[in-house]
């Protein structure tokens, strides 16, 4: 998790241009999604203060994270770990937090949350797998692990592990296997589910 494409962290900021044109059909160029797309700012601060954040100057990190916060409304602590080709839609009102994990290939709608339900230390937010698709207004709470190639429905509350290849909905989210339609991750059978 977490790895940078061949090349630099350029190549990277590059990446998440090219995942946001991707994977949203109203999106007309790379200039546009640089210069217009919170999500891309979001991920762009964060990989910034990630940077500082692994090399141990966490005041700096935690500044930085706030200016992007405040800029794009995305709320991503630097001690959080990120895949490659997240793509966060629409991203006002998201929430990562500082222990949370989130894989390779993700999408997340606007006002999820990864939090945690302890003020302990320790791991307190979520680990996400890769290619799991995350409606709006979802809240995963607490240290479990949401498993690989799932999907969230829009406003779940999630306080227990979801198995891969799984849909979770409601509050509290409740799981089932994924249908054929439904693992296709291009196609949203039902959109009220997932925005």
């Amino acid at each position: 998790m977490h790895t940078h494409p061949k090349g630099s962290l350029l190549a990277l900021l590059r990446e998440d241009v090219e995942t946001a044109q991707k994977r949203d059909p109203a999106a007309r160029s790379k200039v546009e999604v640089a210069l217009t797309y919170p999500g891309v700012h979001a991920l762009w601060g964060y990989r910034m203060a990630h940077s500082l954040w692994k090399k141990k100057h966490p005041l700096a990190a935690r500044v930085i994270s706030s200016l992007a916060r405040v800029l794009t409304g995305v709320d991503i602590h630097p001690g959080a770990t990120i895949g490659r080709r997240l793509f966060i839609d629409h991203a006002v009102g998201t929430v990562i937090g500082e222990t949370a994990q989130v894989g390779e290939d993700c999408v997340l709608f606007h006002q999820v949350t990864s939090g945690g339900v302890s003020m302990t230390p320790g791991k307190r937010h979520p680990t996400i797998g890769d290619r799991v698709m995350i409606g709006s207004g979802v809240k995963v709470l607490g240290p479990i692990e949401v498993g690989s190639d799932s999907k969230i429905g829009a406003n779940a509350v999630v306080t227990k592990p979801v198995p891969e290849r799984t849909v979770a909905i409601g509050i509290p989210a409740k799981n089932s296997p994924l249908t054929r339609q439904e693992n296709d991750e291009d196609l949203i059978i039902d959109p009220t589910l997932y925005i």
